[in-house]
Order: C-alpha cells, then sequence, then structure tokens
C-alpha cells in the first residue's frame, strides 16, 4: 500500500510527520536510490527502497509511550544547538534506547508532563488543533487578576495579530508574598501556541511566575516527581486515541468557573412570554385575518379571546342568513372581526363594464 514519504517516516519511528517533512525538503530521503525532495510524494514500505540519511528505513518495532515530568531548564527537544540539556538526555540516563521524540511542547522555564513516542500517528492526533486535546496548567502569576481579566483570558487573547482559541481560566488561590500578592489559576487550553499562557498572562499584565503541566487529555499522575517517567498503559494509550471535540469527556466546571465562551446549554430551552414581539391576541387575530371566509376553525386552535365586541355567535345558534345578509357579512365581517374578511372592489369604470357580483342565488347574473 502506497503512502506519503511523511508518514512512513513518522509510523517507523524515524520522525514526526513536521521533521520528516524537513528531512524531505532537505533532500536526506531517497526511494529506490532516488533523491525525494517533493512533499506528497508516496511510496510503498513493502515494495520500495526507504533510506533516510543512507540508512535504510525498516517497519515499525514495538512502540514506546512515555510520560514524562520535565523539570525546570530542561529543552523540549531531542538535540539544541546550544548544547543545553534535553528531555531525551532525562530518557537517556533512565535506560531508553529506543527512538522517541516529545509531543508538542513545554518551554525552557516549565515543568510538567510531557508525551514521548514513537508512534507517528498518536503525535499527530495529539498535536492538530482541530482535535481539541485539552491541557491543563497550574499557573502561578504576579498580582491578583480581576473578573474583567479572567473573562478577557477565557474568551481569548490576540497574540501576534491572532486570537487564541476559548480556553477555561478559573482564580483557585490568592496567595500572600514579600513582594505583593500572587494569584494561582487553573489553565485549560485546547491549543498549542508556543509559550501560549506566558503570553497570555502577560497580554492582562500579570506576568507568570511559575507554569506546571498538571494534565494532557485524560493523563494526569499527580504521584511522579520532576525528572522521572514511566511507560503509558494500553487503557491510558487508547484513551488518547480517543480524545477530540466529537468524543472528549470534558471536566466539569466547578462553580465560578469560567466556562468555554460560546458554548450552548443543552435540552429544551423555555419560552418567555411575548419574546417574539407579539402578544397571543394579535397573533390570533392575524391568523383568522388570513382564514378564508367559508373555513371552520381548525380543532388544535385555541378557542379566540374576547374582545371588546364580544365572541362571534356560532351559525347554528344564529340559522340561515338572508341573502343581503350574507353580502353584509361578506363586506364587513362577522361580529367580533377586528380585520374585515373581504373588501370592496373599486368600480369598474367604462361604457362597457358589467356587473359581476353574484345575484341571491349564488350564480352570476347574465348582463
Amino acid at each position: 500500500m502506497t503512502e506519503r514519504l511523511q508518514k512512513i517516516l513518522s509510523a517507523a519511528g524515524i520522525a514526526s510527520r513536521r521533521t520528516a517533512e524537513t528531512l524531505i525538503a532537505q533532500g536526506r530521503v531517497t526511494v529506490n536510490g532516488r533523491t525525494v525532495t517533493e512533499l506528497g510524494t508516496k511510496a510503498s514500505l513493502e515494495d520500495d527502497e526507504i533510506r533516510v540519511d543512507g540508512r535504510r528505513v525498516k517497519g515499525a518495532q514495538r512502540r514506546r509511550y512515555i510520560l514524562l515530568y520535565k523539570p525546570r531548564g530542561y529543552i523540549t527537544t531531542r538535540s539544541d544547538p546550544e548544547r543545553r540539556p534535553t528531555v531525551l538526555d532525562l530518557l537517556t540516563r533512565g535506560g531508553v534506547r529506543e527512538y522517541v521524540y516529545p509531543v508538542g511542547r513545554l518551554d525552557y522555564d516549565s515543568e510538567g508532563l510531557i508525551v514521548l513516542t514513537s508512534d507517528g500517528e498518536l503525535a499527530a492526533h495529539l498535536t492538530h488543533p482541530s482535535h481539541g486535546i485539552e491541557r491543563e496548567y497550574e499557573v502561578k502569576v504576579r498580582g491578583v487578576p480581576d473578573q474583567h481579566d479572567l473573562d478577557r483570558l477565557s474568551r481569548g487573547i490576540s497574540l501576534e495579530g491572532r486570537r487564541t482559541s476559548p480556553a477555561t481560566v478559573e482564580l483557585t488561590k490568592v496567595i500572600d508574598a514579600e513582594n505583593g500578592q500572587q494569584a494561582l489559576l487553573s489553565f485549560v487550553i485546547r491549543e498549542g501556541r508556543n509559550r501560549q499562557v506566558r503570553n497570555m498572562c502577560d497580554a492582562i499584565g500579570h506576568p507568570v511566575v511559575k507554569l506546571r503541566r498538571s494534565r494532557i487529555g485524560p493523563i494526569t499522575d499527580e504521584h511522579i516527581r520532576p525528572g522521572e517517567f514511566r511507560d503509558l498503559t494500553d487503557r491510558e494509550v487508547a484513551l488518547l486515541r480517543k480524545r477530540g471535540p466529537s468524543g472528549s469527556a470534558t471536566r466539569p466546571a466547578k462553580a465560578g468557573s469560567h466556562a468555554e465562551t460560546g458554548s450552548r446549554r443543552s435540552g429544551p430551552t423555555k419560552s418567555r412570554p411575548g419574546a417574539s414581539g407579539f402578544s397571543r391576541k394579535k397573533s390570533i387575530q392575524l391568523s383568522e385575518a388570513k382564514r378564508p371566509a367559508n373555513a371552520s376553525p381548525r380543532a388544535s386552535e385555541p378557542p379566540e379571546p374576547s374582545g371588546a365586541k364580544g365572541p362571534r355567535p356560532s351559525t347554528k345558534a344564529r340559522g340561515p342568513l338572508s341573502s343581503a345578509e350574507g353580502r353584509e357579512r361578506r363586506r364587513k365581517g362577522a361580529p367580533g372581526d377586528e380585520v374585515p374578511r373581504t373588501t370592496k372592489a373599486p368600480p369598474r369604470t367604462g361604457s362597457g363594464a358589467k356587473s359581476r357580483r353574484p345575484a341571491a342565488g349564488g350564480r352570476p347574473r347574465r348582463g
């Protein structure tokens, strides 16, 4: 089966899809001895010989899924040009030999949970914004944001000309520090821009003092300590694959939380009397005005409210009308009607105009 090269490299654990695209653009990937630089090129791992930097790509081996608590002072990458310590250094010291790469980013001064894997499909699922994978952070900021600031964070902040997606932000604690008050916030975001939480807090004038990621989708671990890691269980991996807008179970908001802006309450809504701008009496009168003269009232219609002229008497109680009364009724309408049923047509002009008004017997007169 033919697939795109970047997908093959990702599934084989060579690199993430984004990094695989970079390898292809740099001319480091060959297919059957021919260098490929065009993105979207398709190949088959079974039928074609695919090499990266001269090394043949083999089928995916045992996939690895690792949950790491990244301490502060480490870079979330496989290698750093400035030779700063990376999260891969922590895994190497712990005996991990498989090719894994971090999913998403967590900046140098932040700490918390991060997933590393050799599964390119899962990595793409967790990082693509359309899947809306939640990430929860505990954020300590300078000062105490007020209600207006929390609402701004919840609705979204414009960063570099683009507004952030709605978030769930809660003020959980106020701390009295030596240099002034500080606040502990709970952030839940569904996108992963570079230094997003820090830039959002800077935009409202409350810079971040400390930031810790405590949850990735459904995955959390309060017992893991900075620098430690463990393998995800099969159940945790399955939960990560399921998460997304269509099937993700969102965390119930606490009382007083600033939930995601724009969400609608499910279930039937109660209508308010007069919300449409028309009273019940006026709507019934308008419907009566549109009904033909000889139409009988529908059984499902509510009874007509009594007005100043009183309800219209029944035809059976009144008895049959004479021809003169019928003409008068059609012209003026029945007693209680607010709108005449018919309007008198303007007289025809001209010497040859003839009257077509029905005679008393209901048949037109011969002129």
